[in-house]
């Protein structure tokens, strides 16, 4: 049988840091994230950045969280917080140019982030 699910080591160990994260602090959006983490690699989301801008016009001071990949098809109206598994390189200079924040979701862990201020974006 396959195995399924993250074979990327840091991958697997972000997964049950944000289950645990979640858990300890009644926060369900950590343990969510970490289920999304666990797919497969080609399961996890792909989400553009035109999707990002129409989204962050919705939500507005809210910071977005791609459990996946950010790719850079599209432009930024706002600056924007975006925490995500991965960004490419052209997704992560547009995000900064227009003065936003790009972040590992390591980086959420870390953060004193409120979970009712996170958005997750598929």
């Amino acid at each position: 049988m396959k195995p399924t699910g993250p074979s990327n080591e840091s991958t697997r160990r972000l997964a049950v840091g944000l289950e645990k994260y979640g858990k300890k602090n009644n926060a369900g959006i950590f343990v969510d994230l970490s289920r999304r983490l666990n797919k497969p690699r080609r399961n996890r989301a792909k989400v553009n950045l035109f999707k990002l801008s129409l989204l962050g016009k919705k939500f507005g001071e809210k910071k977005l969280v791609v459990p996946g990949k950010v790719l850079g098809t599209g432009k930024l109206s706002a600056a924007l917080d975006v925490y995500a598994l991965e960004f490419s390189e052209s997704a992560k200079s547009k995000i900064i140019e227009i003065k936003g924040k790009a972040k590992s979701l390591k980086e959420l862990l870390d953060g004193k982030v409120n979970a009712k201020d996170l958005v997750i974006v598929v």
